[in-house]
Parts: C-alpha cells; structure tokens; sequence
C-alpha cells in the first residue's frame, strides 16, 4: 500500500530541524505540505484589536512564501490557502488518500479546538502523528514532571541546565521528483486577508523580512559576521537599532528558526569565537522561553484568566479612554509613550520597553492586563502566546515573578535612555 504523508505546518514554518518533516519523509512514499490562513486569526477579538494585525500578518506572508520555495527545492509541494482548516484538511485527505498526518503539538485552547474540528470532520482512517518541536529542551528530556515544573524561573534553568541535555538538529534528505506535483495555491496578500497595506517605518529597529533563510541569515550575520553575540549581556537593554539585541524572537515565534539550531551555533561560535557571560546569557534567554511555554503547558487556559496561575484578585479597570491613551502614546509618561508610539508604528518594541509600559498599564493604571497582553498580540511582529502572557501575568503580579515588582518608569528612563535618544527618536513632531 502506497504510504502517503501530509505535513500541516502551523508555527513551525521551516525545513531545518523540522521534525514533522523529517518524520513524514522517512515513514512515507509521497509527502505534501498545507498551511491555512485561519480566517478566524484576522478578524478581531472580544476587546475590538485584530487578532493577526498587518504587521506579524505581512511578516507570516514572507514566512510561508519563502517556505513555499524553499520544499520546492526538496520536491515537495506546499498547499496554501485561506480557509478554517477543519474545511480544507479533509478535502486534501480525501483527494490524495492521506495516510498520515503530521503536526507540532500545541496545548493552547484556540490551537487544540482546532485540531479537535479538523480530526473530527476527517472521515477517513488516517494516522495523526502530534510532536513537541518548539522547546530547547525536549519535554521529554526535562527533570520534571509537567505538574511539577516550579513557580520560579532560577530553579527550573538550573535543573535544567544540570540534567537535561540538547537534542542533535534534525535534517531532512531532498525526496525524488516524483513527490512533484503541481500547486496552484498562492501565498495571499494582506489585502486578501482584509488587512492594509503598510510601509515601512524607517525608523524601525526591525527592518528584517519573514522566512527561514531570513532568519538564519540573522543568525550568521548576528553571530559570525558583526559578533555581535559576544556584546549581547552588555547591550540586551539596548533601544535604538537593529544590533542592540538579537531580533531571533520573530523567526522563533512561527518557527521558521529552530531554538536547538540557535543553541548549537553559539556553541560552535564560542569553541571557535569567545565563550564569555554575553554567549551564555542568548542561551540563557532561550531557556527563559522554554520556561513560559512549560509554564503554559503546565497551568495551561489558567494563562488567559483575569486572575493568572497565582488566582490573585486585584481591582482592575478597563477605562476605554486609559487603554486607548497607552495605546496611542499619550499617557503622563514619555518613555510609555516613545515604546508605545515605536511598537504602533513598527509592530516592534524592545525587552525592556514591553516591561515598561505592560507595567505601567498594570500596576500604575491598574487596568486589566488581558487587554494590554490582546494588543500585544494583535501588534507585535513576534507574538507568541506562552511568552506573550507568561511576561503579561508576569508583570501583573499573577504570575511567575516572586517579589511582585512595579517598574518605576521614571528611573527606567534615566537608566536606559540617559540622553533621551530613544524618546527624542519617537516623539519628536514633524518638522513640517
């Protein structure tokens, strides 16, 4: 019997490291790819933002363009379309006989109702072959139990760090040009998906295209090319710029970078470069990742609610006139406002802005931080849901932080924006 494979690609949007892939490649005689632009991710959520705004969304079009040609090159065809995946994933099971289908697993509510619809409306026997590929460390490779992963950042990485190792990159062979078949699925544009178009803002500290050889370009560039990962303890606090900081988190957010290739360059970078505070501390980042997306996957809707994994009370508001002034950079504070007005205009902000101002909207307004986490999820260039509302719970005091910090924002701006190069960048008025 002919063995027929198809690789739904979500948030895992690349050949290197790419276990489905590799999988499907191995086990299967012919192998084809889809990915769906849900319809559902560009309209707007219950607090009026666009789930997907034309930021991430223009950067997700790069994104599954260039993954589109790149398995062109391995002979494999990627089907893309607009459509609710539970409609358009049985047509194709049916059509060309599926046998099996691979997926990364994901635990989020919006992601598992999904993939519960699409199972269900799939009348054929088909295998479903769900795999963790979106951690450092492996689930399985971890010297915990899910249920006991703990509360605080510094325990978990130095357990890790201790007993747990790195898996070796995956890579998958070119299949024979026979798995070719002709696609006439197109990558949409922003207007078909009722998005506008943009242009960019020269200011950005984000000028970077989607796609997986963007991302690894960055990478070498980042690494080899400028060394700039030997500064990245010294200038991680950095604002203005592209090079201040590793700019990795896009590609990492839809997968088209993989964390264990990350994490095996620098090792090649520091047998070969500088080992030093600045290389351990990218990895160091890496492992802050790996911790959300267990803590996500541990407490797993509890990351939505009002309330957080901690089930604190606090008196929050949702005063539309606040949210709206944060939004637009127009609050008291002129380093809300630059970081605001910079992720409105760019879908970027830098680390130590997104504590700033999520703290300021938090703490100091005392509104509710689900809202500010939903427009962050509907701007930023990288989302990502499990770092996205680990920081937000974080910074609310509903999370994983043990001395329930509020940010002074006063002191942060003399701190880290001493000659105000940042705030004069953005809130400077037009000459005109």
């Amino acid at each position: 019997m002919t063995k027929t494979g198809l690789v739904w690609f979500r948030n895992d949007l690349r050949i290197h490291d790419q276990i489905s892939l590799v999988k499907a490649a191995k086990e299967n005689d012919f192998v084809m790819g889809i990915y769906c632009f849900d319809p559902r991710q560009y309209e707007k959520d219950r607090f009026g933002f666009v789930k997907t705004a034309n930021y991430r969304a223009q950067f997700l079009i790069e994104t599954v363009n260039a993954l589109q040609q790149e398995l062109s090159e391995y002979n494999i065809p990627l089907f893309v379309h607009i459509g609710n995946p539970e409609e358009i994933i049985p047509e194709y099971v049916k059509i060309h006989t599926i046998t099996s289908v691979y997926l990364q697993k994901e635990w989020t509510s919006e992601e598992v109702n999904v993939f519960e619809n699409v199972k269900n409306a799939v009348s054929n026997t088909v295998d479903w072959i769900e795999t963790y590929d979106q951690f450092l460390y492996h689930p399985e490779d971890i010297p915990y139990e899910i249920a006991k992963i703990p509360q605080v950042f510094t325990g978990f990485r130095k357990k890790c760090e201790k007993y747990a190792s790195i898996r070796e990159l995956e890579t998958i062979s070119k299949m024979p040009k026979k798995n070719r078949v002709e696609q006439l699925t197109k990558v949409p544009t922003l207007q078909d998906l009722g998005l506008p178009d943009f242009e960019k803002d020269t200011r950005s500290a984000f000028p970077f295209k989607g796609g997986e050889k963007a991302g690894l370009e960055r990478l070498k560039q980042y690494s080899w090319d400028t060394k700039k990962l030997s500064y990245y303890k010294k200038t991680r606090n950095g604002l203005v710029g592209t090079d201040y900081s590793s700019k990795f988190s896009a590609w990492l957010a839809n997968g088209s970078l993989s964390p264990r290739m990350i994490y095996h360059e620098i090792q090649k970078y520091e047998s070969q470069i500088v080992k030093n505070q600045s290389t351990y501390w990218m990895i160091f980042e890496l492992i802050w990742r790996d911790f959300f997306k267990y803590i996500s996957l541990k407490y797993r809707n509890d990351i939505f609610k009002l309330e957080g994994i901690l089930h604190k009370q606090y008196d929050w508001n949702s005063d539309p006139k606040l949210i709206q002034q944060w939004i637009d950079g127009e609050t008291a504070e002129p380093f809300v406002n630059a970081n605001m007005l910079e992720l409105k205009r760019t879908g970027w902000m830098s680390n130590r802005g997104r504590q700033n101002v999520a703290s300021y909207f938090a703490r100091t307004l005392q509104l509710d931080w689900r809202i500010g986490a939903a427009y962050f999820e509907s701007v930023l260039l990288d989302y990502d849901v499990h770092s996205n509302y680990g920081n937000w719970m974080y910074v609310s005091g509903v999370g994983n932080d043990p001395r329930n910090r509020t940010f002074n924002v006063k002191l942060q701006a003399e701190r880290y924006d001493t000659n105000k190069k940042f705030q004069n960048l953005w809130l400077q008025t037009s000459l005109f």
